[in-house]
């Protein structure tokens, strides 16, 4: 019988910014390959529609109301798993927050410390919370969901792309000091994808006519195009691959 690579049965999965989008489809992929999936989302019942997609395929999951960017959230979190679960296999970290697209010059107080307190201190204390547990099971996978921006900065995205720029290096910080512990940190960096986070990028003519032309494959890309690349990333697949970015954008940083 052909080896399942992508084997997850067993494996307790917590998946951040699950209700929609990219993250969404990660969720339902590590339900569909066995894992049990918490998924969290920023209100109570968010995820809802995530929950029912993988029941339905014969997986499990249940769903906790989470704001990383609040560190109680975090704590309460970690709590209802430790109770519910007692180990933590994967974490992956989508959630995310851009609340301002604009100058560089015009960013406001408000808009650069909700953006750094999700995508920055957020991803750190999910990453060093979910380590802590894994430490304890003696392995476990971390994916952090980065961007292209962290890598060449988008235009008028200044802020975002600096969080998504210490998201890459967190992600290899992370792998030097805890892959001693037989913990796996690495980073998903998709290019211009079609979600409902990214809808303000897509409704810019400007924007799309100076991005399309510059992305060989001539697209955007779609939440599903991400999967693979997360299911390789959390299974034993990777099991030599650490402090690594898998880049997922149709050629645009090429």
């Amino acid at each position: 019988m052909a080896q399942n690579y992508f084997d997850l049965k067993g494996k307790v999965a917590l998946v951040a910014g699950a209700s929609r989008g990219i993250g969404q489809a990660i969720a339902i992929a590590l339900g569909e390959h066995g894992a049990h999936v918490v998924a969290l989302s920023r209100g109570e019942g968010g995820c809802a529609e995530t929950i029912k997609s993988i029941c339905e395929s014969g997986g499990s999951a249940e769903g906790i109301a989470c704001h990383i960017g609040r560190m109680d959230d975090i704590d309460k979190v970690y709590k209802q798993v430790d109770e519910n679960h007692g180990k933590l296999d994967i974490l992956v970290n989508n959630a995310a927050a851009n609340p301002y697209y604009g100058h560089i010059l015009d960013t406001d107080i408000v808009s650069f410390e909700k953006t750094i307190d999700v995508n920055l201190r957020g991803y750190f204390f999910m990453c060093l919370e979910g380590a802590k547990r894994m430490k304890s099971n003696g392995r476990g996978s971390i994916v952090n969901v980065a961007s292209v921006n962290g890598v060449t900065p988008g235009d008028k995205q200044a802020i975002y792309s600096i969080t998504k720029a210490g998201i890459i290096n967190m992600t290899k910080a992370f792998a030097k000091e805890c892959g001693e512990f037989g913990i796996r940190v690495n980073s998903l960096v998709p290019g211009l994808t079609r979600t409902q986070f990214a809808q303000a990028l897509h409704d810019d003519e400007e924007f799309m006519s100076y991005h399309l032309p510059r992305t060989p494959l001539g697209r955007a890309g779609v939440p599903d195009e991400m999967v693979s690349a997360v299911l390789y990333l959390t299974s034993d697949s990777s099991s030599y691959t650490t402090g690594s970015s898998i880049v997922v954008d149709g050629g645009y940083l090429a």
